[in-house]
C-alpha cells in the first residue's frame, strides 16, 4: 500500500511525483514567500535547508508517515506540493495540505493536484475520510479546497496565532463515498 508508479499524470496536463533531490531549488523558491513559509516544519531559508525539506519527505514516504507529491508540469519543474500525513489505520482518515510556487498561483495546480491526491489516497491507501483546514482570510485555499470534492465542514474560532494575531480555521472534508468532485 501506497506505492506510487514513476509519475501520476492529471488529465490537467499536470503529474504527481515523489519528491526529488533536484526540485530543491522550486523548494527554496516556495518557503521565500512568508505565508508559503509558515507551512513548514523548520525554516527553509537556504539550499541546504530545501535539500533537508525534500530529503525529509523521502524518508516519510518511506516510512509511510506521510506522502507527500510534487505537482508537476509538462517539463518535470515542481510548481507545488500536496500532501497527505496524520494516517490513521484504525479510522482510515488523513490530514491533507497543500501549496504552490507563487508563478504557479491560479492555474489549477493546487487543485488538480488535490483532487488526485483524494483518488490516490482512496484507491491506494484505502483511506475513507481526508481531512484540511485554511485559515479564513485565504479564500485561495477555500477555492482549491472545494474544487478539489472537499466539503466545508465548520469553523474553528481563533485556532491559529501568528504574529500576535489570531485567526479563524474553516475546515473540509471528502470522503471515499462523496462524488467525485468536478
Amino acid at each position: 500500500m501506497g506505492r506510487m508508479r514513476e509519475r501520476l499524470r492529471l488529465p490537467s496536463g499536470l503529474s504527481l511525483r515523489p519528491w526529488e533531490p533536484s526540485d530543491a531549488a522550486a523548494v527554496l523558491a516556495a518557503f521565500a514567500e512568508p505565508l508559503t513559509a509558515r507551512q513548514s516544519d523548520a525554516p527553509v531559508l537556504t539550499p541546504l535547508d530545501a535539500e533537508q525539506w525534500v530529503e525529509r519527505r523521502r524518508t516519510q514516504w518511506r516510512e509511510g508517515t506521510a506522502h507527500a507529491f510534487a505537482v508537476t508540469d509538462a517539463s518535470d519543474s515542481a510548481l507545488g506540493c500536496v500532501t497527505v500525513s496524520h494516517l490513521n489505520a484504525q479510522h482510515a482518515t488523513g490530514w491533507v495540505s497543500y501549496w504552490t510556487t507563487p508563478a504557479a498561483r491560479g492555474r489549477g495546480v493546487a487543485s488538480h493536484g488535490c483532487r488526485a491526491l483524494a483518488d490516490w489516497c482512496f484507491t491506494e491507501l484505502g483511506l475513507f475520510r481526508l481531512e484540511l483546514a485554511h485559515r479564513t482570510d485565504n479564500p485561495a485555499s477555500c477555492t482549491v479546497a472545494l474544487t478539489a470534492g472537499f466539503a466545508v465542514e465548520g469553523l474553528q474560532r481563533q485556532k491559529l496565532a501568528y504574529d500576535g494575531v489570531r485567526h479563524d480555521v474553516e475546515t473540509h472534508a471528502r470522503l471515499a463515498t462523496d462524488p467525485p468532485s468536478r
